[in-house]
């Protein structure tokens, strides 16, 4: 592994037999090293393949101190082992960046509130747990203790790299999320039961739901007469589905799919049965 760029004493750039740019990092990987020289293989903590360049990304691991790389890049791996879940390699970027204006923030004494905090506790719960348990790395890797509501900023990077959105768009979800499941509830007047599997699997779908209308992206229509045939047997479903259709025109304009509509009928059929 031949060393093409220095970034500084602790990370280096290469590349691997397929041509692909490879960061490699490691507690003074490059000290006393120079471009040509060869890495020391025994140094190498962490290597990030990039099947594109990314400059965003070279210029985080030059600019931020190593032990800050080093503590996202625990909270990341920690987050796709609990959750079982591929992330997006963009997390990298967004989460270290955060995790750099978090600290900064906190040693200027400037808080920044999560209006969202409510929301991704409730909605994005096993999201948030990470998010808690990525304070109590900072704390322990870094001597920072932030409060609660980055915990909720974290999640939601761990969110945005779940679904590979980007991360003002995922801001809105939650907020969105809540509007739906209130339309639901006066629509069919039923009392949702969170602890369900239907409430579970409703918002699951809802999450997916949103991130396909925001790429614009919804199921196509495919067969109108099954749909049909739903709507007559669950006409309250339906209702409440067109209302959901109407919201969503208002919220960016889209014309929801039939197809979309036959999942959030039978959805909101499970999540309200009386049963």
């Amino acid at each position: 592994m031949i060393i093409r760029k220095i970034f500084n004493n602790n990370a280096a750039l290469s590349s691997d037999d397929n041509g692909n740019e490879v960061i490699y990092t490691g507690c003074g990987i490059c000290f006393g090293k120079k471009v040509g020289d060869e890495l020391d293989k025994s140094k190498i903590e962490k290597e990030f393949v990039m099947s594109q360049p990314n400059e965003q990304f070279k210029q985080l691991v030059s600019e931020l101190p190593y032990e800050e790389v080093q503590t996202a890049d625990e909270i990341i791996k920690y987050a796709s082992t609990h959750l079982s879940k591929h992330l997006s390699n963009n997390v990298y970027i967004t989460l270290t960046d955060h995790l750099d204006f978090a600290i900064e923030r906190k040693k200027k004494g400037i808080p920044l509130k999560n209006e969202l905090l409510w929301e991704i506790k409730k909605y994005y719960a096993p999201e948030f747990v990470i998010g808690k348990h990525a304070l109590e790395i900072i704390k322990e890797r870094l001597d920072v203790e932030l409060p609660e509501d980055e915990a909720g900023f974290f999640a939601l990077h761990i969110v945005n790299a779940e679904l590979d959105g980007e991360m003002h768009h995922t801001a809105e979800t939650p907020e969105m999320l809540q509007d739906i499941l209130n339309i639901v509830r006066y629509t069919c007047k039923a009392d949702l039961d969170e602890n369900s599997l239907s409430y579970e699997r409703f918002i699951t779908h809802l999450k997916y739901f949103l991130q396909r209308a925001e790429k614009k992206q919804y199921y196509p229509s495919e067969d109108n007469d099954v749909y049909e045939a739903i709507c007559k047997k669950l006409p309250e479903s339906r209702r409440c589905a067109e209302r959901i259709k109407s919201y969503m025109e208002a919220k960016n304009g889209q014309n929801v799919t039939d197809e979309e509509m036959l999942y959030l009928t039978v959805h909101i059929s499970r999540v309200t049965s009386r049963k």
